[in-house]
């Protein structure tokens, strides 16, 4: 069974929901699944500092998971117009996988969240590329053809799935965002199959 990775970083809960929305959307494509994994949080000092196995929730993430996975979904709150330190450290500790072109021509997709519509979700979408576009993946964007990108008022750019959760992060995903990520699973998903056969 060809698998995508789901790996998200989440402080509030929302990315997490986000994540689960977007592996559902991979999963409704049919022959592949979602393998849902997150990121540590770390402290000021960038040293880990939360067990070594979650408490609940989805497993922390290795290299081996990107490895075994035919594409990756990304997806991080926004800190000043870029993606969350937990996420950065991660891609910082994948040299090794650089080095062997292991991630090279796999598909990746960002998503992203923040308290307010101008909070840096563009910004954070494009920030989590970067490690992506050097590892050699090929991003995949939410293109005009989905409705729901047109006629959002909150979250949802063509960059990738957002949302907008509110200054006190209460802000419930909306319709409009909810299908945004399982549109992007579903795009991710299709184009890992085709890449994977070809």
């Amino acid at each position: 069974m060809n698998e995508i990775l789901v790996l998200y970083y989440s402080h509030h809960g929302a990315v997490r929901q986000m994540a689960h929305f977007v592996a559902r959307g991979i999963e409704q494509s049919g022959g592949v699944t979602a393998r849902l994994r997150t990121v540590p949080r770390v402290s000021h000092v960038a040293e880990t500092t939360e067990p070594a196995v979650p408490d609940s929730g989805a497993p922390y993430a290795e290299l081996k998971d990107l490895e075994e996975c035919i594409g990756v979904a990304v997806g991080s709150p926004t800190r000043f117009g870029n993606m969350a330190a937990a996420m950065k450290y991660f891609w910082d500790g994948t040299g090794s996988l650089w080095l062997k072109g292991a991630l090279a021509g796999k598909p990746a997709a960002v998503f992203t969240s923040s308290s307010s519509m101008h909070g840096g979700q563009e910004t954070t979408l494009t920030s989590m590329m970067l490690p992506l576009l050097h590892h050699g993946m090929l991003i995949v964007g939410i293109p005009y053809s989905e409705p729901d990108l047109l006629n959002t008022a909150s979250g949802g750019t063509p960059y990738g799935a957002s949302h907008t959760a509110g200054v006190s992060s209460d802000q419930a995903i909306t319709e409009h965002e909810r299908r945004l990520c399982i549109a992007l699973g579903q795009r991710l998903a299709f184009t890992a199959v085709k890449l994977a056969r070809a």
